[in-house]
């Protein structure tokens, strides 16, 4: 008998535990290598565990719903079964031709945490080929269940109610947000800015940038490049705190929030600071890719020295976006309304976002996180400073 432990991966330190969400093979099972095993869910992200040799799955220690944490043993696999099998397959090869047909078809994790939300197991949900896809989790969920996935009391006046447990992800934002107004003396300053030079020059050059460099133009590559300009003049902003002491960062590493499937989760563009415009739209769009699809890693949301929030995608006219610890403020973008301004002495409608700065005021100066914003709006009105500099 040959023994391989199969453990749970390296952990973020930020990370302190995880979560086992569903077990893909059963004990007993034959397994290749590469196949996976079990899903578990951080507060971050959903890793796949995959089985590390071929073998037999003689033992699962941690089942589903358990608790765990880095490098725990969760199960055990003999290699020297498979051997066996393999020369059995060998002697009668005509025996394994079924075999291959009831495969487990192929999932992302999205689409893992789906059925994981329907209490469903992927392979006996209808659909086309070797693999399970979102829109075919989307056509299950719509049909009549014969029962509900949760339990729902009812009334006696026949007003429902339905109790579900927390996800990790939510009690681990709420965790955070306790954690971050206990932990943190947190003030907000506002300030609003003119969207139109930047929405003119978008509009003048969107068509040639995506030919270029084959994404589109949005804003928050200019938002983006902005903040770090900001935050080169106004070192404190980029800081962080660890106990006694304040961190400077000589580095840029920008935290972008996205939304996923799971809620929002806030991956880093590192070094942006050595990245063009067509770098950081590239970035944005590919983090926000992998976060619908379920792929993105603990590295991709591990760090980060300030953080870009865009309530305005929702509809968000105005917020106090909360503190990503240990970062020292954040950066809060909305939506964009043509309003009355006045211009040289005359009344105009102009297109025009409010902005706001969330910061720790322990070690931020509340006339340094004004300037700061103030930095961030005249580099976004007039777009040329970014490229002098100024």
């Amino acid at each position: 008998m040959s023994i391989e432990q199969v453990k749970v991966p390296v952990l973020a330190e930020s990370v302190a535990d995880a979560t086992l969400l569903d077990w893909h093979k059963n004990e007993g099972d034959a397994v290749q290598e590469g196949d996976k095993l079990v899903d578990i869910e951080t507060d971050k992200v959903v890793l796949e565990v995959v089985a590390p040799m071929a073998g037999t799955l003689v033992k699962i220690v941690k089942g589903n719903g358990e608790d765990v944490t880095s490098e725990e043993l969760i199960a055990e696999l003999d290699s020297s079964l498979v051997q066996a099998a393999a020369a059995a397959v060998e002697a009668a090869p005509e025996a394994a031709a079924p075999a291959a047909a009831s495969a487990d078809p192929k999932t992302s994790p999205a689409v893992r945490k789906m059925a994981n939300e329907q209490g469903v197991n992927p392979a006996d949900v209808a659909h086309t080929g070797n693999r399970v896809t979102k829109a075919d989790m989307v056509a299950n969920a719509a049909k009549p269940a014969a029962a509900p996935a949760a339990p729902i009391s009812v009334s006696l006046d026949g007003r429902p109610e339905e109790r579900v447990p927390m996800t990790r992800l939510r009690k681990r934002v709420s965790e955070r947000l306790l954690g971050a107004q206990h932990e943190h003396a947190i003030l907000t300053t506002f300030n609003e800015i003119n969207m139109k030079p930047l929405m003119d020059l978008r509009k003048r050059y969107k068509e040639q940038f995506e030919k270029e460099h084959g994404c589109r133009l949005g804003f928050m590559s200019a938002f983006t490049k902005a903040t770090v300009a900001a935050l080169k003049k106004f070192p404190i902003i980029n800081a962080s705190t660890e106990g006694n002491d304040i961190i400077y960062h000589g580095y840029y590493d920008i935290g972008i929030a996205v939304s996923s499937p799971r809620g929002l989760v806030v991956p880093i563009l590192r070094n942006v600071d050595q990245m063009s415009f067509a770098d950081v739209e590239a970035g944005i769009n590919d983090f926000g890719q992998r976060a619908r699809a379920g792929t993105l890693g603990l590295e991709d949301l591990t760090g980060g020295t300030f953080s870009i929030t865009n309530g305005g995608t929702f509809g968000s006219m105005m917020s106090t976006p909360i503190l990503n610890p240990p970062q020292s403020a954040i950066l809060g973008m909305h939506n964009i309304v043509e309003r009355p301004v006045v211009e040289n002495g005359e009344i105009v409608i102009r297109p025009i976002m409010y902005v706001a700065l969330s910061y720790d005021h322990r070690i931020i100066d509340g006339s340094d996180a004004v300037r700061f914003l103030v930095a961030i709006k005249n580099a976004v009105e007039d777009p040329s400073r970014l490229l002098l500099g100024v």
